[in-house]
């Protein structure tokens, strides 16, 4: 529901003598939604929206690269995007405990595999579409987790208990790209914490009933990624209005 909208319809309850709980559970929104809106005049929440719109944004900065970029390659993908936004945005780095697990959705009625990983604070490390669930997805998935700059290099990554992962990080450390002093643990309880986080990506997905093509589920899942990156702040703090105007810029531009 639009602000203002939300606005109005908060107020109007209120006036017709409803609690901010009965409101909370009529228009079933967040709590804190209708403390934010409950005593704030119409004067003031005009102020509010002005002022909101006129401050300087976050991508600003960005803008003139990003519109460059996209004229001179207007065939970039989302997943290149959310590429370019790791790159040169300031993401939180995360610390060395990850998470790794995989969750499934359908391409044509047919389960394909999302690699993701999360550290032990929940923040995104990476994620990987794949058509199978083996060991080469499962190395890839390692290969560019590694190689992204706001990740550290794992101290301890927990998986459950597939097989194909565990080869997989076997031949990451054997080949360089794993230290061979990172630990595996193999324990799934560990895990609540990455299969939680898989929640947010799948309430999107479900309803969509699968994509109708590879290339269009890895656009739509970056860009569902990028925004719970940003959901949790990894690209700083911004309220809901920067972070709509940040997604705008960043997957609209052209």
């Amino acid at each position: 529901m639009v602000d203002w909208i939300m606005y109005g319809k908060i107020q109007e309850l209120k006036r017709n003598g409803l609690n901010k709980s009965q409101i909370r559970r009529k228009l079933k929104i967040d709590y804190k939604t209708v403390l934010k809106y409950w005593d704030m005049a119409p004067e003031n929440y005009a102020t509010a929206i002005t002022l909101a719109k006129s401050r300087s944004k976050k991508a600003d900065k960005y803008k003139s690269y990003v519109v460059e970029y996209l004229e001179k390659y207007s065939d970039m993908t989302a997943a290149q995007i959310y590429d370019w936004i790791k790159e040169r945005t300031n993401l939180r780095k995360t610390n060395d405990s990850w998470r790794m697990d995989e969750t499934y959705l359908k391409i044509k009625g047919i389960d394909h595999y999302l690699y993701r990983a999360v550290d032990s604070d929940g923040n995104t490390i990476d994620f990987w579409l794949s058509k199978n669930r083996d060991e080469k997805a499962a190395k890839n998935f390692l290969s560019k987790a590694v190689g992204s700059s706001h990740n550290q290099m794992p101290r301890v990554i927990t998986t459950d208990n597939y097989a194909a992962t565990e080869v997989a990080i076997l031949e990451e450390i054997y080949s360089g790209t794993l230290s061979c002093r990172m630990q595996h643990r193999m324990i799934k309880y560990l895990n609540n914490i990455i299969e939680q986080d898989h929640r947010f990506i799948k309430k999107i997905v479900k309803p969509m009933l699968g994509f109708k093509n590879f290339k269009s589920a890895c656009s739509v899942i970056s860009e569902i990624e990028t925004f719970h990156m940003l959901r949790k702040k990894q690209a700083g703090k911004m309220d809901p209005i920067q972070q709509v105007e940040f997604i705008n810029k960043l997957m609209n531009v052209g």
